[in-house]
């Protein structure tokens, strides 16, 4: 059980999805995080942020000692723990099935099987909604416990008996070798008639059937294809199938540094992810998720030109009032948590550019319909044309003044080049000498005030004498060779500044331009950026061994968090983080040289080699 003050690693849990909703399952049994029935519903589960009153689920060995192992079936995400005895050895299987009934009901099923002897065990459900502030109304009903608070309603079901005690739900019991012992906890509107459980087992098969028959779909070959298929594994759990939008993380809160205040909501989908995810998914093989992020963003964006948002909500939604939850009291006590983001009313630039290149990388790509979306690509361009010389709060959504970021004025140029690429490649009309036009003096504003010829190295915003770990995405956008002297020079910069312990901070945080107190970890995505770096330049065998280096930050099933503390040697903020694992992705396309090698950008077609 969880108690206030106990640190509980973020990397010692391991994540299980239905592409609707997840749930994360602490290494000792415990599923300390869960909302139901999507990824932004309200918690049942959150202890994760608070203590064993705010729900949880437990299911481990009853006595002391044993020993514990952990593994995801090959190409799915249903997790097996092993837990061996001095009187037995047993496994339990964790996975969360595609939802019923059109979305009606989402499940958690968990299969305790006896592999040998005798093992003895116990589960203990403590049922928390509304992020564990509400004890529900709990009754049994034909042999099942049903608990109702408001509009949600879940019914637990379980092939032993199960007994009320203190608020809670459990049972002790034992397995023997072949038997099995199933639970199944299902959410169900609160004031619609549960319709029947399923089967468990019959669910455990159809799961594996269909995440193995999906990953037949991937193209990843090489020395790195195990872990790229374990994040493209993680990612389709993280994508909400019924739109095809993808969050940047399952989680809220998970702090970016114990006991601070960077605390943020990650339960959304980030257009700054827009062209990153194309390259990963169709330049991987999964060109029917492409497609369904692609028609994502355009839903999206759609009616709202001239105001997009930096992230929207899992269908398109566009408020995500940000609100903080005093009861909780935060993962290794770092307040306020946090729902919702208020970031969503940021201007930031670069989103500009995300957006458009993905609508080109997905024309390149060879996916379908693609004329549909050249009408609102213009009115994107439209607006962009007097937006580009405005300040934003760039990349990385800082709560200070605003500035005029380099990379946010690099993905404004991307936009244009992008624009004017397709127009001239797929003979598609518009005003191609307005872009071009625009694209050119923005790359002439940039490289006259946004590059510091004392330190031959791109800055952070125009007038800074500091980088930002954005500036090495430079040449992997095409803005300038990867053998230009002031991208090597950056690089040599980044790495001076911003490289410490072996991996990649993002910008300093000092309050100049931040906003915030207190400090953070190092950004993962931000190392794998210097990993192509290094490879589009030409420094092949730094690229590989640094890469490397970074896969030994992964936890134990293959899955990053946002940030690493190579000092304390563990993972910070939301986990998983769809970031990490899409700039892993790319990174291994970018080492193979599947994105046009020394030469490559995102202006190559995903997946094409050219």
């Amino acid at each position: 059980m969880s108690q206030a003050g106990s640190i509980r690693p973020i990397e010692d849990y391991a994540l299980i999805g239905s592409t609707c909703s997840a749930a994360l399952v602490h290494r000792d049994g415990t599923i300390a995080w869960l909302c139901l029935p999507r990824f932004d519903s309200d918690a049942i589960f959150a202890s994760l942020l608070g203590t064993e009153e705010n729900g949880e689920w437990t299911l481990c060995a009853k006595d002391g000692g044993v020993r514990t192992s952990r593994r995801y079936w090959p190409d799915t995400m249903i997790l097996e723990t092993l837990i061996e005895s001095d009187t037995g050895k047993a496994r339990v299987l964790d996975f969360m099935p595609r939802p019923a009934h059109g979305g009606g009901t989402a499940e958690v099923v968990r299969i305790v099987e006896g592999i040998e002897g005798r093992v003895a065990l116990k589960t203990e459900i403590r049922l928390r909604f509304n992020y564990g502030l509400t004890v529900p109304w709990v009754q049994r009903k034909e042999g099942m416990i049903v608990a109702v608070a408001g509009p949600d309603a879940v019914r637990l079901s379980s092939s032993i008996d199960l007994t009320s005690f203190d608020f809670a739900t459990g049972a002790d019991f034992h397995v023997e070798a072949d038997q099995r012992v199933a639970f199944t906890l299902e959410w169900h509107p609160a004031h619609v008639e549960a319709p029947l459980p399923r089967d468990p087992f019959a669910l455990l098969r159809r799961t594996h059937r269909e995440w193995t028959e999906w990953m037949e779909s991937c193209t990843v070959e090489g020395p790195y294809e195990a872990i790229a298929r374990r994040s493209l594994t993680t990612l389709k759990a993280m994508t909400f199938h019924p739109s095809g939008g993808i969050v940047a993380a399952p989680t809220t809160s998970l702090p970016e540094m114990p006991g601070g205040v960077r605390n943020w909501d990650y339960r959304f989908c980030w257009l700054r992810d827009a062209v990153l995810t194309i390259y990963a998914l169709a330049g991987s093989g999964f060109r029917q998720e492409a497609s369904d992020w692609r028609w994502w963003l355009m839903r999206a964006v759609a009616g709202s030109a001239d105001r997009m948002q930096i992230m929207y909500g899992l269908t398109g939604e566009q408020r995500l009032v940000e609100t903080e939850l005093d009861h909780l009291t935060g993962y290794e006590g770092s307040r306020p948590v946090r729902i919702g983001n208020a970031a969503h009313a940021q201007i930031q630039l670069d989103v500009y550019g995300s957006v458009l290149g993905a609508f080109d990388a997905a024309r390149r790509g060879g996916l379908p319909d693609m004329e549909v979306v050249w009408p609102l690509e213009r009115a994107i361009a439209d607006n962009l044309l007097a937006a580009w010389r405005e300040k934003d709060s760039g990349l990385w959504e800082v709560r200070g003044a605003p500035q005029h970021f380099v990379h946010s004025k690099v993905m404004c140029w991307f936009a244009f080049d992008r624009l004017v690429a397709s127009a001239e490649d797929f003979g598609l009309e518009g005003p191609i000498e307005t872009w071009r036009a625009a694209r050119d003096e923005i790359h002439a504003q940039v490289c006259e005030q946004g590059f510091d010829a004392a330190s031959n190295s791109f800055v952070q915003y125009y007038g800074a004498d500091r980088v930002d770990a954005a500036l090495l995405r430079i040449a992997t956008l095409g803005f300038l060779p990867a053998d230009d002297p002031r991208v090597v020079g950056t690089i040599a910069r980044v790495e001076r500044d911003l490289l410490r312990h072996g991996v990649v901070y993002r910008y300093l945080t000092d309050g100049e331009s931040d906003g915030l107190p207190g400090s953070e970890g190092a950004f993962l995505a931000c190392s794998f950026w210097l990993c192509e770096a290094y490879a589009l330049s030409g420094r092949d065998e730094e690229a590989r061994r640094f890469f490397e280096h970074l896969l030994g930050f992964a936890n134990d099933l293959g899955l990053f968090a946002e940030e690493y503390d190579p000092v304390a040697g563990r993972q910070l903020g939301n986990f998983p983080q769809a970031f990490s694992h899409f700039a892993l992705i790319n990174a291994v396309h970018t080492l193979a040289g599947a994105r046009g090698g020394a030469t490559g950008n995102l202006a190559a077609d995903p997946g094409s080699g050219d």
